[in-house]
């Protein structure tokens, strides 16, 4: 039985990924974060975390779900989780 999604724990991922692949200072990527506002982050920016995250989760996140922050993003992989 798979376990329940940890929100902070992915936060804490994407924050991860975010550093990794770009110079934004991890203090800024919070919940209410908006990708292209707060973080600057354009379409090629965002498909490279979303990839990242579907590699380490096993999940499958369509490019057409409409995130705009990083909550929108953390929800939407606790759920597809707690899915499968």
């Amino acid at each position: 039985m798979a376990e329940k999604a940890n929100k902070e724990q992915i936060l804490t991922e994407i924050k991860e990924i975010v550093e990794d692949q770009t110079d934004i200072d991890p203090n800024k990527i919070t919940l209410d974060a908006s990708f292209k506002d707060n973080l600057e982050l354009d379409s090629l920016d965002i498909f490279e975390i979303v990839d990242a995250l579907e590699d380490k989760y096993d999940i499958e996140i369509d490019g057409d779900e409409n995130m705009q922050t990083v909550q929108d993003l953390v929800d939407f992989v606790a759920q597809k989780i707690d899915e499968n």
